[in-house]
């Protein structure tokens, strides 16, 4: 990716399906606009914006959109789920999956900050807070420390 944020080279994976729409949105800006290296992936398609970078607006609107023909629900108080929503669910089912996997949360969660492209791992850790799922792990977390710390005073 260039122009990153944090000025930041880093590689993503991405499900096959992904790559696949990616080559044929390519391929079709490709037969309607003329590109060079500098040009953004992603460009208006109609009138003054052709071909020219999306804004965040126009990102936004046609991310409303989609999630509006997909039926996606409301179960927050922004009107329906936005952009970053997404990372933050995805961070938060990925603990959620380690946690089911009996991996390390701790030692995993550098992966994980990396992947979001933090510059700190307590950027990782702020999405993870206010879960009452993640709570409840925790607090069964700490259950269990404190069982083990009582085994070990009774011994």
């Amino acid at each position: 990716m260039r122009l990153s944020k944090f000025a930041k080279t880093r590689l993503l994976p991405l499900h096959p399906s992904t790559v696949d729409a990616l080559a044929r949105y390519r391929r079709i800006r490709a037969r309607e606009i003329s590109t060079t290296e500098e040009t953004t992936f992603f460009v208006g398609t109609r009138g003054k914006r052709l071909g020219q970078p999306l804004s965040d607006r126009q990102v936004h609107r046609v991310f409303i959109q989609l999630r509006d023909q997909l039926g996606w629900l409301d179960r927050g108080c922004h009107g329906g789920p936005r952009i970053h929503d997404l990372r933050h669910s995805f961070a938060v089912r990925r603990v959620m999956l380690w946690h089911e996997q009996g991996i390390n949360i701790d030692q995993a969660m550098l992966s994980l900050s990396t992947y979001l492209g933090h510059a700190r791992i307590t950027d990782t850790y702020w999405y993870l807070t206010g879960v009452p799922e993640l709570m409840a792990l925790a607090g069964a977390k700490f259950m269990q420390f404190t069982e083990m710390e009582m085994e070990v005073d009774d011994a």
